[in-house]
């Protein structure tokens, strides 16, 4: 019996003083499609490692980790808004020489990836979001308070503070889960352990005190998605507490031939889902890349 397992390599590149890491799968054929997975808030690039063996032997997988999360490493005067990680993120694909991928946008991916797409239409051969959210009806009540908090907010820090423990890193995985079982400790267990490391929370307070900016540029986003018309996969955890499925729906408005599907999940759907949505994301990208 052969048994396919991806081969992954973990590097770094140097992109404008900011030292990104980065983990790629190595394909057995040279001209595999690509997929850039841009990672969800507190998270990294090892929120792929399961979907990366699942797709790595047939297609390149390519995750960094933003500033301020994982391995990457930043210099002390770095400044964290979401302009900033786009940047980054730009210039990474620039170093590696990409110029045409799918991307697979979660959580803060989306407002990365849509930055990316708006700079380079020419990059984005195709979109597979899950849980990103570009509509004002994707936010829940509680994102909405959430976003609408600034620096002068009394009790603000503290409230973005109190989701940065390891309670709340927890609660972020299992929140919303048909079977909690089903999901590893070891991606919370992990985000945890790069929180706390001397500096990261309050690059995540800075991030979130920025948040709006990209709530400001749905209107933008939107019009690009009309304009280009870019193949998309939309695969959601119906069960999210920050972005709830009415988000999923709203692409339809401007990707009418969108392929839709609501997995009974939470926010981190590949951690419960992976069975089910890595098979979707291999058609896709059979169906749309060439």
């Amino acid at each position: 019996m052969v048994v396919a397992i991806a081969r992954t390599v973990h590097r770094h590149v140097e992109v404008d003083g900011v030292r990104v890491f980065y983990r790629k799968s190595v394909p057995d054929r040279p001209d595999a499609p690509v997929l850039l997975l841009l990672h969800g808030f507190p998270s990294a690039s090892h929120q792929f490692r399961r979907l990366i063996d699942a797709l790595g032997t047939q297609y390149r997988l390519i995750a960094p980790d933003y500033p301020g999360f994982g391995h990457t490493e930043t210099p002390d005067d770095f400044v964290y808004t979401f302009d900033h990680l786009a940047d980054i993120i730009e210039g990474f694909v620039t170093r590696l020489g990409l110029t045409r991928f799918a991307m697979y946008v979660f959580d803060f991916g989306a407002p990365v990836g849509f930055r990316l797409a708006t700079r380079h239409p020419e990059w984005t051969a195709g979109l597979v979001v899950q849980n990103g959210n570009a509509y004002e009806q994707g936010l829940s009540d509680g994102a909405r308070d959430f976003i609408a908090l600034t620096p002068d907010t009394p009790g603000g820090e503290d409230a973005i503070r109190g989701l940065l423990t390891l309670p709340g890193t927890r609660g972020q995985y299992e929140g919303g889960t048909s079977v909690p079982e089903l999901v590893a400790p070891d991606g919370w267990t992990l985000d945890q352990h790069f929180l706390d490391l001397p500096g990261r929370k309050e690059a995540q307070i800075a991030l979130a005190f920025d948040y709006h900016t990209n709530v400001e540029r749905y209107p933008q986003w939107q019009a690009w998605l009309r304009e280009h018309l870019p193949p998309a996969l939309i695969t959601w955890g119906r069960n999210d507490p920050f972005f709830p499925e009415t988000g999923a729906h709203a692409y339809l408005a401007d990707l009418p031939d969108a392929e839709l599907h609501i997995f009974d999940t939470g926010h981190f759907a590949l951690e419960e889902k992976l069975p089910e949505i890595a098979p979707l994301i291999a058609d896709f990208l059979d169906r749309t890349w060439k």
